[in-house]
């Protein structure tokens, strides 16, 4: 057969599944020959030693080698290796039933790019997965993704999946380990592939040893992964919510002391408060950093409205205005030396001058902060070639 008559390759990464692997290369096989579409199994093994490739072969499984070590790398490679048009990805544990796809297959022949099999909707037999991950880990992580990305699905750790092969291979996945599958899910939103997801069961799986899934270690990589890929939820909203609470609380303190029941906020607070507003705002920048580094890598898209925030940092603007803020802290600090001189250099017993100190920081911080993050931010444009599109009136 030639690649153009292949419709659909079955991948399954493999390390170390000979215990397993054989009845769902067999379930695999059975599914293609009640089809009338050809069809292939591909093994992507990840460095088996217990015999699991020379099974697969000798099963008529196409065995893919992938030295490199990683669930990742498995499918990544695999799906390289793929001649299907479209491709339905599963482990190689018996977990899933490669007998019964058709849900998959007919959401990819209706023009849908990535379809996710969804366990909490088709079923999760007793002993498939950990309480742990079933009522807390999963559940949250997956809530976390929905509400960053604004993904449509409702089980984003289901492992057995179908997509079109080239819609997967221009999203250009990098992920070596288990964030693979959620690299999948959040390039594929991003980019607006057609996305839906199938009832799918999950079986206890047929190993006679642990999974190689560690709960919490694995819990955060897939945290940090949301995160690397979200600026807006790593840097933009907790930016935003410290520079509003504590600027605002800084001028109420900057002026007075501020008593809520039977504490009292003097300016030994406002030192902290001015430091969380310098926090907060570079957090914010920090937003743009990323988010402009990141369309540049196309992982995330721009639009009107990013762009709009960019202009506004046009490097000549934003100059002039730190080199005012600048001046200003300066011309405080100036008065705050002026004050104390009155005080002939001696020990300061009032509140006075540290408020005076405090707003002349600030100031001056703030200012230098938005002259720098200015360069930085055209230095970013000069090396992606778009500063004219985006300072350009």
């Amino acid at each position: 057969m030639t690649e153009q008559e292949i419709k659909l390759t079955i991948l399954m990464p493999c390390l170390d599944e000979a215990r397993t692997l054989p009845v769902c290369i067999a379930k695999a096989q059975a599914y293609l020959a009640d089809q009338n579409f050809a069809g292939e199994v591909v093994v992507a093994d990840n460095g088996s030693t217990d015999g699991s490739r020379e099974i697969a072969e000798s099963l008529g499984a196409r065995v893919v080698s992938v030295p490199r070590r990683g669930y990742g790398s498995a499918l990544q490679t695999g799906v390289e290796a793929a001649k299907g048009t479209f491709v339905i990805m599963g482990d190689s544990d018996d977990s899933y039933d490669f007998s019964s796809l058709n849900a998959f297959v007919e959401k990819l022949d209706a023009g849908y790019d990535l379809v996710v099999g969804n366990r909490f909707q088709g079923g999760i037999m007793d002993g498939a997965m950990p309480p742990l991950h079933r009522y807390f880990g999963n559940p949250l992580l997956t809530a976390i993704g929905r509400l960053l990305y604004k993904s449509p699905l409702r089980d984003f750790y289901c492992g057995l999946r179908g997509f079109r092969r080239d819609a997967i291979l221009n999203l250009s996945l990098s992920s070596t380990g288990m964030e693979y599958a959620l690299e999948m899910i959040v390039k594929s939103t991003i980019q607006r592939l057609r996305i839906a997801e199938v009832p799918t069961t999950l079986s206890p799986d047929g190993r006679d040893r642990p999974p190689h899934l560690r709960s919490w270690r694995d819990g955060w990589r897939s945290l940090r992964f949301y995160l690397l890929l979200s600026p807006e939820g790593l840097f933009l909203y907790p930016g935003i919510a410290l520079a509003t609470l504590s600027a605002l609380a800084s001028l109420a303190l900057i002026f007075t002391n501020v008593q809520v029941g039977s504490l009292i906020f003097a300016q030994h607070t406002l030192i902290i408060t001015s430091t969380l507003t310098v926090v907060g705002i570079q957090s914010s920048f920090f937003w743009i950093f990323a988010r402009s580094v990141a369309i540049q890598k196309k992982l995330l898209l721009s639009g009107p409205r990013f762009e709009a925030i960019r202009r506004l940092f046009d490097l000549e603007r934003c100059v002039v205005i730190g080199g005012l803020l600048v001046a200003m802290g300066a011309i405080v600090a100036c008065y705050g030396l002026l004050y104390w001189y009155r005080l002939s250099f001696g020990e300061v017993t009032g509140d006075t001058l540290i408020r005076i100190v405090c707003a002349a920081s600030m100031m001056v911080s703030l200012g230098f902060q938005l002259i720098f993050s200015s360069f930085f931010m055209y230095l970013l444009d000069q090396q992606s070639g778009q500063t004219a599109s985006l300072y350009e009136a």
